[in-house]
């Protein structure tokens, strides 16, 4: 089998995504510029959506879903007044209301959206259905019922409002739609709603101050984007670290458990390290570590 063409570049390259242009689009652009061997991203973004995209490089895809599990914050501004085909405004409008909601009302309203909660994704969303993406069968006509899913808000804030709009903040985790927020919250305030403007601020340790312009990324600027390139271990400031000792590191890096210095519970996820390199993501099973996910970094194969 052929190898991939390409550099071996490793890190994460946080990117400030425009609105009109796929994830995966900015993914493969990124992997171009760098002329990178493998690239991925944590979090989908609409394409009408713009902030944060985390595009990991490398050994940090093995990192992708420790920042997918991660908390991500959304700043985003809901109209009233009509439900659309895409619960954004780029569908069609379904169903139309005069009512509009005073700021004290959406402000109570919120309370129900906080916590463990209970989505019904957009139809117009990558989620499966009967192994094809709900976005595609209603582009084809078909009708698509989507299941609940469980979805945990840590925060939804109202940031600002008018008499046909309301400014929001919400952090949630893994696998929140902000546009059935905004459908869900115009039902039950009575006035219908979709988003109009959505931005990711943040995403786990990254955050939009961080993120390189999209219209940046190109071969002519290859240095200005490796400079801005993070470590793989980036990612990991949400597990705790442990030091692995030299006999430790070897057998790590070959799959086994290996000894580490410090402590946590039994069975944490945790991430190596040995003289400043990330080796793995593992558990901690008192006093070693089983990795589960072993990086290949320059480096790691040499004696310590």
């Amino acid at each position: 089998m052929a190898r991939k063409k390409g550099r071996d570049i490793h890190g994460w390259l946080i990117v400030d995504k425009p609105a009109g242009i796929g994830s995966t689009d900015v993914v493969s652009k990124v992997r171009w510029a760098l002329d990178a061997k493998k690239a991925g991203h944590a979090g989908t973004l609409d394409p009408d959506a713009t902030g944060v995209l985390a595009v990991a490089l490398g050994e940090a895809t093995k990192t992708v879903p420790i920042l997918t599990d991660a908390l991500k914050a959304y700043d985003f501004t809901v109209n009233w007044g009509a439900e659309t085909s895409t619960d954004d405004a780029s569908g069609q409008v379904l169903r139309q209301s005069d009512a509009r909601a005073e700021a004290d009302a959406i402000r109570a309203a919120l309370s129900g959206f906080i916590g463990d909660i209970m989505q019904v994704p957009p139809t117009v969303s990558a989620v499966k259905v009967d192994g094809e993406r709900a976005y595609d069968l209603a582009r084809e006509g078909e009708e698509v019922q989507l299941a609940a899913r469980p979805l945990w808000v840590e925060s939804l804030d109202l940031l600002g409002s008018t008499s046909d709009t309301a400014d929001l903040r919400m952090v949630c985790g893994k696998g929140g739609y902000v546009r059935a927020i905004a459908r869900d919250l115009g039902r039950t305030l009575g006035c219908l709603g979709h988003v109009a403007h959505l931005r990711r601020i943040w995403s786990g340790p990254f955050d939009a101050e961080q993120g390189i312009a999209f219209d940046r990324i190109d071969r002519a600027n290859q240095a200005e984007i490796e400079a801005a390139l993070l470590p793989l271990d980036a990612a990991l400031a949400d597990l705790p670290q442990m030091q692995a000792t030299e006999l430790g590191a070897t057998r790590i890096l070959n799959g086994n458990p290996g000894q580490v210095l410090g402590h946590a519970d039994f069975g944490t996820e945790v991430w190596v390290s040995r003289a400043g390199r990330a080796l793995c993501i593992g558990r901690y099973m008192g006093g070693e570590v089983q990795p589960s996910r072993v990086f290949n970094l320059p480096g790691n194969h040499q004696p310590n």
